[in-house]
């Protein structure tokens, strides 16, 4: 792309040595950079990329964008000073990449829970519907059916451009994003012309990244106050009424609203919920009249997660007895209370429930069918949020049986992240055992026919985290296994 058209886009302070006429792309990790590449430092959490500046010099980078001049010659490299490189970035990957949001319809999913649920289901529906759809989040990312992985729920600037423009150029029509506090926060969203924006709700979480519950909550809203003042197009923010927060982010926000819930009266709200084994059936008020709801996805949660995926294709356009009918072929979401397929007399679960709302959540789900015992294995992570610890054990603790355990070990001690975990327990009945698969094990071995077994933590995760290193690890894998040696002899 041409230099100068490039920069056009930025507040640049000063500009050190001549302009070279293109760049070949745009990079803020040093180790991919390449001949002709434009390397920005971004100064992040834990690593300042203005450390890397030799590093991407000697790949050939051939213009450097910093806040500040670095104490060392740039041979052969021009220099471009700007006030904040985050910002920047966010700028030079937009214009690099022509604005790909603009013509596309950008849908952004935000909450403690349920995101990955409530966008994976968006763009199945929309898929359905005959729409051209894209999904990004925490499972990775899906461009017309096809999948590859991201480690991070929001990619990172240049990978969302990256996306969008990927997208746009297959003929993608709608785009579904999750969007994380971190991502909001860090800048990874900027720029994209967002025409929807969803609330799932609000609870702890990320407050060793975030401080405090109001800080997380403004974070959040920042989507809503990103959908901005464009009159050439219809946005709406769509939120959870039975969430306090939806009212500061109708507050915070210029779209139209439609509200969802289930306790307070909203535009789409759910009636005469009936939990089964199997469905979930509720009378569904709408704008468009009352309809009769059928889905596979189980428990409170997921009938909220239906509400803001009915919610979204109204505003789309799409009927809502369409949109109903739509519903009936949706399979439970991979890693959210799936189900896992074996012979062994005993309902097994997978779950990413990873907060105290959301083990809540899992545990009420299965209360209406459960005839035995509920062991429950719960898992928290090292190196995060010490606070929510005790609270997840202690509606864990409304299990039978609670086996507390690691999701991933990171670099922290794991009997200090286990003791954390003990100190909100409220029955005796539980045990601590730091290694996951071992834990797993144990959980199938105390079972009996007739049991529930949860495995929470990871969902469809296929790794740990052990210091900086990623260990393939499956928690679906483990338990089939265990379930068809202690069940199948």
């Amino acid at each position: 792309m041409n230099t100068e058209n490039l920069l056009e886009c930025l507040h640049v302070k000063q500009i050190v040595g001549p302009l070279p006429l293109h760049i070949q792309s745009i990079q803020q990790d040093s180790r991919k950079v390449e001949d002709g590449s434009m390397f920005v430092c971004i100064k992040g959490y834990t690593v300042d990329g203005h450390h890397f500046i030799k590093d991407a010099i000697d790949r050939g980078a051939t213009i450097i964008v910093a806040e500040e001049k670095p104490d060392m010659d740039l041979p052969n490299t021009t220099l471009v000073i700007v006030p904040n490189t985050t910002k920047a970035l966010a700028h030079l990957a937009n214009r690099f990449y022509s604005y790909p949001s603009i013509d596309m319809d950008i849908i952004g999913v935000t909450g403690t829970n349920g995101k990955t649920s409530v966008s994976t289901l968006i763009n199945k529906l929309l898929e359905n519907s005959g729409r051209k759809t894209a999904l990004a989040g925490t499972n990775g990312i899906t461009i017309n059916g096809g999948v590859k992985h991201t480690d991070n729920t929001t990619c990172d600037v240049l990978g969302n451009q990256k996306l969008l423009k990927e997208a746009e150029d297959l003929g993608v029509e709608d785009v579904v994003m999750e969007v994380s506090s971190h991502g909001l926060a860090q800048g990874r969203v900027w720029g994209i012309d967002f025409n929807i924006a969803i609330f799932t709700n609000l609870t702890q979480d990320h407050l060793d990244y975030h401080q405090s519950m109001e800080q997380y909550g403004y974070i959040k809203g920042l989507l809503f106050a990103q959908l901005g003042n464009d009159a050439t197009k219809r946005k709406y923010a769509i939120l959870n009424k039975d969430d306090a927060w939806s009212k500061i982010y109708e507050n915070m926000s210029p779209a139209e609203v439609l509200t969802y819930g289930i306790s307070e009266e909203a535009d789409f709200q759910a009636k005469q919920i009936q939990y089964f084994e199997d469905k979930t059936l509720f009378t569904l008020q709408s704008p468009e009249g009352n309809y009769p709801v059928e889905t596979r996805l189980l428990g409170e949660f997921n009938v909220y997660n239906v509400l803001a995926a009915l919610s979204t294709l109204f505003v789309k356009g799409i009927q809502v007895s369409a949109a109903v009918n739509l519903l009936k072929s949706i399979n439970p979401i991979e890693g959210r209370m799936e189900k896992v397929k074996h012979n062994a007399p005993l309902k097994v679960f997978i779950d990413y429930a990873h907060t105290p709302d959301a083990i809540r959540s899992s545990i009420t789900s299965v209360s209406t069918f459960k005839r035995n015992r509920l062991i429950y294995v719960a898992g928290t992570g090292g190196d995060r949020d010490k606070e929510k610890r005790p609270l997840m054990a202690k509606e864990a603790s409304t299990a039978d049986i609670v086996i507390l355990t690691i999701n991933d070990l990171r670099n922290e001690d794991a009997t200090s992240i286990l003791e954390d975990m003990e100190q909100g327990m409220q029955h005796e009945n539980y045990g601590m055992i730091a290694e996951r698969k071992e834990a797993i094990e144990h959980a199938v071995e105390i079972s009996e026919p007739g049991d529930i077994l949860i495995i929470a933590g990871k969902g469809k995760e296929h790794y740990q985290i052990t210091g900086n290193t990623k260990h393939p690890h499956s928690d679906e894998t483990v338990v089939t296994e265990c379930l068809n040696r202690k069940y199948n002899k």
